[in-house]
């Protein structure tokens, strides 16, 4: 895919963060968009200022986790407009929690976004980015899709699914001689909502000492990029059809860190974690 041109690119998470950028730049690339969210009112935002830029737009209401609601909506996009180039499976949630504390309830949930939606999103588009002629399924994955941290296990085992997921489908393609190519993503800290609107277990003060809000605050602290800026970055990784693209300088950082020492970083992480805890 050279242009985005007369493309028409499907976003899920579009009310917000890298998500509504998404839907944005591409309108000012000349493409037309189908965005979704669980907020029908921040989606329907997002919508309104696609239109401004000139870009065709539908918006929708989705809970990704829904696959037969993922799967009707894939089916309305192309109906549409006529066809579907791009799908960016972007939703997603947060949740920091101990894995011997987490509940089951909790772990489904947490999987049912960020990796099934996935899934669904990327097999309920592929039929209809096949018959585009030119397709992309773009997932987003995370930096802690490339190394874990304590605290964040169930985030760690969704986004590290994701990551293995996107390499396999991308291999089968390529080897299927597919019209149809697929990115991981893997933003660093990003300036969105997501820390706000996540879940932070109570049992998370055992390992750092600190009451949740002032979990949440820490967290953000780590925000760096803009979703704008990430947003132009992952658009740049998919025309240069990347397998892989990290987004923000400590994502690209933290990947060489994980390379060059792909066990001994968990030491370093926890000593640094029980320091922090001390503090």
């Amino acid at each position: 895919m050279k242009s985005f041109a007369d493309k028409v690119a499907a976003i899920t998470g579009a009310g917000s963060g890298m998500g509504r950028e998404l839907a944005y730049e591409l309108a000012r690339a000349g493409a037309h968009v189908a965005i979704s969210d669980i907020n029908r009112e921040t989606v329907e935002e997002t919508a309104a200022k696609v239109r401004e830029l000139g870009a065709r737009v539908t918006a929708t209401a989705l809970d990704v986790s829904d696959r037969a609601a993922v799967y009707a909506w894939a089916d309305t996009v192309a109906n549409d407009f006529g066809r579907v180039n791009l799908i960016f499976n972007n939703a997603g949630v947060a949740l920091a929690s101990t894995l011997e504390g987490v509940s089951y309830e909790d772990f489904e949930w947490i999987m049912g976004i960020n990796f099934w939606g996935v899934v669904y999103g990327s097999k309920a588009f592929l039929p209809h980015l096949r018959a585009s002629g030119d397709g992309h399924i773009v997932n987003t994955s995370s930096i802690f899709g490339l190394f874990s941290v304590p605290g964040s296990g169930t985030y760690n085992a969704s986004k590290f699914a994701v990551r293995g997921f996107t390499e396999a489908l991308r291999q089968e393609l390529e080897l299927t001689g597919a019209n149809v190519s697929a990115t991981s993503v893997h933003p660093g800290g990003i300036k969105t909502n997501i820390a706000r609107a996540g879940r932070f277990a109570d049992n998370i003060s055992s390992l750092t000492n600190r009451d949740l809000e002032t979990e949440r605050a820490e967290f953000e602290r780590l925000f760096i990029t803009t979703a704008n800026k990430a947003a132009k970055t992952i658009l740049a990784g998919v025309l240069r059809n990347d397998r892989r693209v990290l987004v923000g300088p400590d994502a690209r950082v933290l990947d060489v860190f994980v390379r060059l020492l792909p066990a001994s970083y968990q030491r370093i992480l926890t000593t640094l974690a029980r320091r922090r805890g001390m503090q």
